[in-house]
């Protein structure tokens, strides 16, 4: 396996005059899903070079993330968001040979509850918009 673009950010590529600033952060967390998907299966694999290359780009989609948020604006929530991103970072760096599924578990799974969340809001606005 080498290592493609992301769906993701073929989009972002293509329409990205045309994106919103909240459809961009949407595309992050998909980005992120789909690189931790694709690092599953090259632990699985034995792919240790591609697994190397994609742990590196989830980090720079959590760090892209992590850029975003307006810490003064967004209250508790970006604070938090901060941290739970910074956690996510550094639980990528420090995972070893023997939990590095479990960390991409775990990273998976708070990516998910934070994507839900974010998707929430847009359904949100369509609501109230209608």
């Amino acid at each position: 396996m080498s290592v493609a673009q992301t769906n993701a950010a073929k989009v972002l590529q293509q329409q990205g005059n045309e994106i919103s600033p909240h459809q961009v952060i949407a595309l992050l967390l998909n980005g992120a899903m789909e690189r931790i998907s694709q690092a599953k299966h090259c632990v699985e694999s034995g792919n240790e070079q591609d697994k190397l290359i994609l742990v590196g780009k989830i980090i720079g989609i959590i760090n892209g993330l992590r850029a975003s948020l307006n810490l003064e604006a967004g209250g508790d929530i970006a604070v938090n968001l901060n941290t739970l991103y910074l956690y996510m970072s550094n639980r990528l760096e420090q995972c070893d040979d023997h939990d590095e599924m479990m960390a991409l578990q775990e990273v998976g799974s708070l990516i998910d509850n934070i994507k839900q969340g974010w998707d929430g809001i847009a359904n949100e606005e369509i609501l109230h918009s209608a």
